[in-house]
């Protein structure tokens, strides 16, 4: 029995382009189909290329885990938000909405 689904909408340069998920059995990324389709469109990671095929982890994404901000500032964002340091997918929803670089997140 599936308890929750979190969702998060990936953005490339400010453009929608894939859906990462959080269930009970773990993370879910796939690209969004009319991004797919862009001339332009680029991978998210290196490690994600550019694929109609969904990705699978059973543990975080380790690409999205790397954008959760570290030290003083990871604090802070547990802090203010009363996330624990193992809620990934809490932190990148709250700390990721405006990274460096072409990848943002927002919550769905």
């Amino acid at each position: 029995m599936q308890v929750g689904v979190r969702k998060a909408k990936i953005l490339y340069d400010g453009e929608r382009a894939g859906i990462l998920e959080e269930t009970d059995h773990g993370y879910t990324f796939t690209y969004d189909r009319e991004y797919l389709t862009k001339a332009n469109a680029q991978p998210i990671s290196l490690t994600m290329p550019l694929q109609e095929a969904p990705y699978h982890r059973t543990t975080f994404f380790p690409f999205f885990d790397g954008l959760i901000p570290e030290g003083w500032l990871l604090s802070l964002t547990m802090k203010n938000w009363k996330l624990d340091a193992r809620d990934r997918m809490g932190l990148l929803l709250v700390s990721c909405r405006d990274c460096i670089g072409a990848v943002s997140v927002e919550a769905l």
